[in-house]
């Protein structure tokens, strides 16, 4: 990884976003709408079936978790298990690669818990800012 004082990457960070920032793909991949839950869900309860990973979750429609759980499944972070039963059964569990995000998750989770306060107290000063 070439580092920020290189004059290669700091021309290649202004032509491309991606080298600007390089943990927008990863943010691209596991920050997008359902996807956190999806993992969270996976992580915590294991292996699911859809209706109950659905259940879970809550508002998404199966149509969108559907999406979701194949760009997991083509990302490598979840593995579908098709059971050819009568009728058939189909389970998805979060990957190793999928897991490996767990201490990312568990640092957000206690960046939450020790700073939304906060976040929403700058909210309420900036909204209650006459001069806004």
């Amino acid at each position: 990884m070439r580092m920020p004082g290189n004059a290669t990457w700091t021309a290649a960070s202004e032509t491309d976003p991606e080298l600007a920032c390089p943990v927008s793909p990863v943010v691209d991949i596991v920050f997008s709408r359902w996807t956190t839950p999806i993992l969270w869900t996976l992580n915590t309860h294991g292996r699911q079936r859809f209706v109950e990973l659905q259940r879970h979750i809550g508002r998404v429609t199966p149509k969108v978790l559907t999406q979701r759980l194949r760009q997991l499944e083509r990302d490598g972070l979840v593995v579908r298990t098709y059971h050819p039963e009568v009728p058939p059964r189909v389970e998805y569990e979060i990957s190793d690669l999928g897991r490996s995000l767990a201490p990312l998750f568990a640092h957000l989770a206690e960046w939450a818990a020790d700073n939304l306060d906060k976040v929403e107290q700058a909210r309420h000063d900036y909204d209650s800012d006459p001069a806004r």
